[in-house]
């Protein structure tokens, strides 16, 4: 299975990445069938002193995210976040908090620039995320 986005809204999750660098950014991934069509950039509600490694999402901002999905006629399909001077891959911390049928896109920030962003879907019985397509459009 592959994600759809368009490298407009791609580029978007990027710059997004890098101011919030050194800290993580993070956002909604909005659409429906496999395809991104809005994102949903959030302020990082983590703690500041572990925004460099960790993003939190209110259960307002959650909502807020719902309600403009369902204004648009869309669902939301997943999260997005950066990983600053990191992998883009999943960490644990990702696997704890992540939710089956999400699609997870990961870009890693380096030294402020948005080096690439890989997206993961978690298994349903939470044991690890598989790596799935990004298909620009």
């Amino acid at each position: 299975m592959a994600l759809k986005i368009s490298e407009v809204l791609l580029e978007q999750i990027h710059a997004n990445g890098e101011h919030a660098y050194p800290e993580e950014s993070a956002g909604f991934l909005i659409g429906g069938e496999g395809k991104v069509e809005e994102i949903f950039p959030l302020p990082n509600a983590r703690e500041d002193s572990a925004r460099h490694n960790r993003y939190l999402i209110t259960p307002e901002d959650y909502l807020k995210a719902e309600v403009t999905a369902d204004k648009l006629g869309l669902s939301l399909i997943g999260v997005f976040h950066s990983h600053p001077n990191h992998p883009n891959r999943p960490s644990e911390f990702d696997r704890d908090w992540a939710q089956p049928f999400f699609s997870y896109i990961i870009t890693s920030v380096n030294a402020g620039k948005a080096i690439e962003s890989r997206s993961w879907r978690l298994l349903e019985d939470r044991s690890k995320f598989e790596e799935e397509e990004i298909k620009i459009l």
